[in-house]
């Protein structure tokens, strides 16, 4: 059973190289979707993200250093 790494929206944001408020007004609900990509712990207001179903999704392979990410309209912003 593999450990899953949890991340704040600050530090997700540090690892995909976003600004925090562009997880949260961008990301969030459009390409990063609760209970795929983040949980509410408890049931609170408190979001924390997973980082493997993330980094899966984005096309990231192991040792690769570019990635991208998927658009609501389709296409794909590469980083």
């Amino acid at each position: 059973m593999s450990k899953t790494e949890y991340l704040t929206t600050e530090e997700l944001a540090s690892r995909i190289r976003y600004d925090a408020r562009t997880v949260r007004e961008r990301l969030k609900d459009s390409v990063l979707l609760e209970g795929i990509h983040y949980i509410r712990p408890f049931g609170g207001r408190k979001i924390l993200y997973m980082w493997e179903p993330i980094e899966r999704d984005m096309g990231t392979q192991s040792g690769n250093q570019s990635f991208s990410i998927p658009m609501a309209n389709g296409g794909r912003m590469n980083g």
